[in-house]
């Protein structure tokens, strides 16, 4: 790569500076080939292929680009007749690969099963990370998952084998710090079956949280369709500093756009400040994004990217992305549908919460706020680590400040529970020696998953139901999220604020100028928390937990006990019958907040994930229902009697008796889990009528055969009432931007009718005409 770089740069003397980049390269084609990732030798990187396709649709809308246009538009199927209107048309896309996580891996994998395609047809892994409950330790806990989920892991290895996909083991890592240290990398495209996805931004590239049918769709090589987004810009300036990290960047977008605030749109970070943000810290950052909604977000390509690629073995893929730098950052003068500023050298430490990710507070103001609201102020657990913040630089600033601690004699007051994200981040952080001082600080160092953050937490220290106060430095706080508990207050925050809250045991604590006792009463202040960006030496890579696809697969077979509760094959939704839709229920008419936790929620019923007719006994457990403001209690409309909600949308299924959902803004927000579409197909719903949704769950929702419509005028939802029976009509001239009509049927005989909007396309329609995406596929064949 020396070499190539050396005589490009002849090259270029000798031919003029005036010679494109684009043909320069383009003469030394085979050597700018490199692979895709040391797993994939035969897949290459095309930049050349990028240039080509980002110079065709600038000439074409005759404007600068943004970078999120530049990788979005170069992946387009035709980006030489391809609509593109932000915020409007769709664009049919060809991403770059797929990565699942085991918990949603099950659903997507029996879909592609379904297809009856025999390979994958783009790069695709699993991952193992969710099914990891947190009880003792990383090792206990490790061996035994393993145990008690060894029929999903060995279905997910030889469906994995059998189809052309890698598998990383249980105790390799979370999904989101693999793809950032071996796939993500500046330019690329690629879709995941989690809505943290996004994480990859911090490679520059476009990550794009999906549900496994999506998934199914880019691994059959089918074009997959997204909405063209927006792109809000948020221009950085000044350098962090102190007590402040990167996740405070993200703390503070939350807390301007709210959760709701980038539906529809990428989040594209620019500006002098961005340079002062290590790589894995703008991963933290577009990580988080997605609690506010966004489609994805993304940072340019510069040297802090540079630096870790080489750092994880990607030198090669370095070399090219320099020669190709004009590509992987914005044009001068692109212009943003939205642009947010912030000041890094003025931000402060800042800790959301609780039970909503967008409730910003800065750190020097929530002992206030909790005492004002009468949130518990002792702090029960301080909990490190998650998909957002494992990297080695927060593992090390979180050990400087409990390195200061004991020097002092003193430990944490509240427990204290540390995640590494990757094995290669366990082991290094092992090596050097930081696994050591937060363990001797009171941590535990728990396995290398998803643990506590998805609800995968054996929690004891608390009763259910009892009040208390926990800080993580996790991503989402939604009510019972991460311990089952609706009483759980929990905050989010950098891992540097966590581990000095959980030092002081308490909310009321500002680091930056309160002061803790040690043990001889001596009261000291904490000094500001500093860390490597990378190790001094190579990462240690620690155990091998990658099972590569074998070359021939003919032989490998993917049982599937009919008897299993964990496993089930899945069966073909019904037909649209041609009419409209008569006289249905409504199952639940939902009040407030409504996330994919509360439709299907995690922690306990992950191990269902791969069984439908299991896993739809959460359906809208969490969900508040407004006729009694109770969780899990309405009344079934046919006996009178009150009964949980998917109790009564079986005996409805039972009876013939469709069914709707009535909800409030943003339904659906949070996780990609497309079990939250899936269980009301399969218990009998037919539409979710709501002011608004999040964008993976309406996608989610349409490629089941569902309805997600939208209230025309958002105070029609007071107008239905939970006796009311839906008709939802004019469905034989359904199409594009034709709004919908209900008939809404009173219980004492009167009725109303209402305007549904939708945001179908052609295509989508046919899903819902074919009863699914994966029956349409499957009739195209």
């Amino acid at each position: 790569m020396a070499s190539y770089c050396l005589t490009v740069t002849r090259l270029r003397v000798a031919l003029g500076t005036g010679v494109r980049r684009f043909h320069v390269s383009a003469a030394f084609n085979a050597k700018a080939k490199v692979a895709i990732s040391r797993f994939e030798p035969g897949s290459s990187i095309n930049y050349e292929k990028m240039h080509e396709n980002i110079n065709i649709v600038r000439t074409r809308l005759n404007r600068p680009l943004t970078l999120s246009e530049k990788i979005v538009y170069s992946h387009l199927d035709d980006p030489a007749r391809q609509e593109i209107d932000r915020g409007r048309t769709y664009l049919r896309l060809h991403p770059d690969r797929v990565a699942m996580q085991d918990a949603t891996a099950q659903m997507a994998m029996l879909q592609f099963i379904s297809s009856g395609l025999a390979k994958v047809a783009v790069p695709s892994t699993i991952h193992c990370d969710h099914l990891i409950e947190a009880q003792i330790g990383g090792v206990e806990d490790l061996k035994r998952a393993k145990e008690v989920n060894h029929e999903v892991y060995n279905f997910l290895a030889t469906a994995a084998a059998k189809y052309g996909v890698g598998f990383w083991k249980p105790g390799s890592g979370i999904i989101h710090q693999i793809i950032l240290e071996n796939y993500a990398y500046p330019g690329a495209m690629l879709i995941g079956t989690d809505s943290h996805t996004p994480n990859g931004g911090g490679l520059g590239a476009i990550c794009i949280g999906v549900g496994g049918a999506d998934a199914v769709d880019v691994m059959a090589g089918i074009p997959w369709e997204l909405k063209c987004p927006k792109v809000i810009g948020v221009r950085l300036t000044g350098t962090l500093s102190g007590w402040t990290s990167p996740k405070d960047v993200i703390l503070k977008v939350a807390g301007i756009l709210t959760v709701k605030g980038g539906t529809g749109a990428i989040v594209e970070y620019h500006g002098p400040g961005v340079d002062s943000i290590s790589c894995t810290g703008m991963a933290t950052i577009c990580n988080m994004g997605a609690e506010i909604g966004a489609t994805t977000s993304v940072f340019p390509y510069n040297h802090r990217m540079k630096t870790y690629l080489e750092k994880t073995g990607r030198g090669e893929i370095a070399s090219v992305a320099d020669q190709f730098k004009d590509d992987l950052v914005p044009d001068k003068g692109c212009e943003y549908d939205q642009v947010v500023e912030i000041n890094l050298s003025k931000l402060k430490p800042h800790i959301n919460g609780p039970f909503t990710p967008d409730l910003a507070h800065p750190v020097s103001e929530i002992g206030a706020a909790a005492q004002r609201n009468g949130w518990p102020l002792e702090v029960k657990v301080g909990l490190i680590g998650s998909c957002t913040n494992s990297s080695y630089e927060d593992m090390g600033r979180a050990a400087s400040l409990a390195k200061q601690a004991l020097d002092k004699g003193l430990k944490c007051k509240a427990q204290f529970t540390v995640t590494p994200g990757s094995e290669q981040i366990r082991a290094t952080i092992e090596r050097d020696g930081y696994a050591k001082i937060l363990n001797d600080v009171g941590g535990i160092v728990l396995a290398n998953a998803c643990g506590p953050c998805i609800g995968q937490w054996d929690r004891k220290d608390v009763k259910m139901g009892e009040k208390n106060t926990i800080v993580t430095s996790f991503n989402r706080n939604f009510t019972a999220r991460n311990d089952a508990n609706p009483a759980t207050h929990a905050f989010v925050t950098s891992p540097e604020i966590v581990t000095a809250l959980a030092l002081a045991g308490t909310l009321n604590f500002n680091p930056e100028t309160d002061y803790l006792t040690a043990p001889n009463g001596e009261k000291f202040k904490l000094e500001p928390p500093t860390g490597d960006e990378l190790p001094s030496r190579d990462f240690d890579p620690g155990q091998d937990t990658y099972q590569h696809p074998p070359a021939e697969s003919s032989s490998v077979k993917v049982d599937v006990n009919p008897m299993s509760n964990r496993l089930q094959l899945l069966e073909p939704f019904d037909k649209w019958h041609g009419k409209d839709l008569e006289d249905m229920r409504v199952l639940i008419k939902v009040k407030g907040k409504c996330t994919t936790d509360h439709i299907s929620a995690a922690g306990p019923w992950l191990k269902f994930r791969g069984h439908l007719d299991n896993i739809s006994n959460n359906l809208l457990i969490g969900a508040v229902n407004i006729e009694n403001d109770a969780i899990n209690k309405i009344r079934n409309q046919l006996t009178g009697e009150y009964g949980g909600v998917p109790d009564v949308a079986r005996h409805y299924k039972a009876n013939g008796v469709n069914w709707v959902v009535v909800g409030d803004e943003n339904y659906g927000e949070g996780s990609s889990r497309e079990h939250a579409a899936l269980e009301p197909r399969h218990l009998g719903g037919r539409a979710i009528i709501v002011k608004s949704f999040a964008r993976i769950h309406e996608t989610n929702l349409k490629k089941q055969g569902l309805l997600p419509l939208t209230f025309a005028d958002p105070d029609d939802y007071e107008k239905i009432l939970p006796n009311d029976k839906i008709s939802i009509t004019c469905l034989k001239s359904f199409a594009p931007g034709k709004p919908l009509t209900a008939v809404i049927k009173h219980a004492d005989g009167s009725q109303e009718s209402i305007s549904l909007n939708h945001t179908f396309n052609e295509t989508q329609i046919e899903w819902f005409k074919a009863g699914s995406a994966l029956n349409r596929m499957k009739e195209l064949q």
